[in-house]
């Protein structure tokens, strides 16, 4: 007996599941959705997540197949650049970071392909003291 793909009973849910998948990652690359860059920078196969805490700013990157020592971290600030390679591609990214940081207080680790990066947030006004 052949099945009859027009009687599957799931094949409407199934349609919705792929619709909300191809809608939620067309975005912007905040809140845990991939980057949609082309075939140099961050892909649909990179995810990267942006954390921010009252303390601290965290970005989490997926670059598989890279070797740590190939991996290069500038931040300004307000902007993370990430630039990696592997063998098979290249990763050259500059994230927009939710809150000003201190460049100067980041560490990175990579451990199994997943790079994560820890800023201190900075204040966004700062007192001035007047003489």
């Amino acid at each position: 007996m052949r099945r009859d793909d027009r009687d599957d009973p799931f094949d409407d849910i199934f349609r919705e599941i792929e619709r909300m998948m191809d809608e939620m990652m067309q975005g912007d690359g905040r809140g845990g959705v991939s980057y949609e860059q082309g075939p140099a920078g961050f892909g649909s196969d990179t995810h990267v997540d942006v954390h921010a805490t009252d303390e601290e700013v965290r970005v989490v990157a997926d670059l598989p197949g890279v070797a740590k020592a190939d991996i290069s971290l500038q931040c300004d600030g307000e902007f993370l650049t990430v630039g990696a390679a592997s063998d098979v591609r290249e990763y050259d990214e500059r994230i927009e970071l939710p809150a000003r940081v201190d460049p100067e207080s980041g560490s990175a680790t990579y451990n199994n392909g997943v790079l994560e990066v820890v800023f201190d947030r900075v204040e966004e006004a700062t007192d001035i003291d007047v003489e």
